[in-house]
């Protein structure tokens, strides 16, 4: 497993649909090592931090497995390192392999993956293509969300290295499958909404559809 690339980016304002709009959907590579902090990378900060950032979305990691079927949805587009909003463009990380608990270190800093990535307008904004934003989350390529549990330093080319495998056995792609064709699916609700290293929002989201006998 390794990465790619590391990208960043500051919040710009853009014009919308006649309204401006603050966004760091914009990352662009960038050479040499790069801090990792609690909440963000050095050069990077998120816009709205009401539904972005924090220190369970302080790193958003994305496969470059997938960009050879966006180049083929999207075609025409430059799409580099970077073109979907992520810090980390990944080799060898998805989502149907990554376990939301998971431990990783890269370079010297060590994370953990907390959730997919629900993809909001500002998805639409970055390619010009409103409907971007439900094909984005019908493709199943969220690309994944990680908290740092130990600052460090990271660079295009590192390894990286599986710490911990999380004992509960839930997927990135399993807790996207919710949204869709598994949002019945009660024992995967229960498992989800159970998940110590989920966000407590997710948990009470996915535990509202839960089936309760007694009730």
């Amino acid at each position: 497993m390794k990465l790619l690339a590391v990208n960043v980016g500051l919040p710009r304002e853009i014009e919308w649909k006649g309204k401006i709009v603050r966004t760091s959907i914009f990352k662009v590579p960038v050479v040499g090592r790069v801090r990792v902090a609690k909440l963000n990378l050095q050069g990077d900060q998120q816009s709205d931090l009401t539904v972005h950032g924090g220190i369970d979305k302080a790193v958003y990691a994305y496969p470059s497995e997938h960009y050879p079927f966006w180049r083929e949805e999207l075609p025409g587009l430059d799409l580099p390192w970077g073109a979907f909003g992520e810090n980390l463009t990944t080799q060898g990380l998805l989502e149907e392999a990554v376990y939301v608990g998971d431990r990783f270190s890269i370079g010297s800093a060590e994370l953990v993956v907390t959730q997919p990535r629900m993809p909001c307008f500002k998805l639409g904004i970055r390619f010009n293509r409103p409907a971007i934003v439900k094909q984005f989350l019908q493709s199943g390529r969220s690309g994944f969300y990680l908290a740092v549990l130990k600052e460090g330093e990271v660079t295009a080319g590192d390894s990286i290295e599986l710490l911990k495998r999380d004992e509960h056995g839930v997927t990135i792609a399993d807790v996207v499958n919710l949204y869709g064709r598994d949002a019945t699916n009660q024992d995967l609700l229960r498992r989800v909404s159970e998940l110590p290293s989920l966000p407590k929002r997710w948990r009470h989201y996915f535990r509202t559809p839960l089936w309760h006998p007694d009730d």
